[in-house]
């Protein structure tokens, strides 16, 4: 069974009918058209409804061409970075726990040799 809708487009109301589940699309569609053809109204006052619905037509396919070759571009975008070879991977050294351990010990010494420093120079 068909859904019979009335939709306003530039002012005008037209019936139409589509598919039961589908008005809310239908809906959609009418308020863009709707939305083109009342720039042109207030544009170039009024139209004749065939000329209204052509003008309105041809803003929204130049619309959509300009969104399917953002779209094209950004796909030919993602494929080359998908086709990108990974970076090559970077091996980092283990330090050895020798070395960890005498750096701490040197540390600890560091850190006794400043504490010296620091009561010779209270005491003096």
């Amino acid at each position: 069974m068909m859904a019979q809708l009335e939709i306003s487009i530039g002012g005008r109301t037209f019936e139409v009918a589509c598919q039961d589940g589908e008005e809310h699309f239908l809906q959609s569609a009418a308020k863009m058209l709707d939305d083109q053809a009342s720039v042109l109204v207030g544009q170039l006052g009024r139209l004749t409804e065939s000329r209204m619905l052509l003008m309105a037509g041809l803003m929204l396919a130049d619309k959509t061409a300009a969104l399917d070759e953002k779209v094209a571009k950004l796909e030919q975008q993602m494929i080359e970075l998908q086709n990108r070879p990974a970076p090559k991977r970077q091996e980092v050294a283990v330090v050895p726990s020798s070395v960890t351990e005498t750096l701490a010990e040197l540390a600890a010494r560091a850190e006794a040799l400043a504490d010296k420093l620091n009561e010779t120079v209270k005491a003096i």
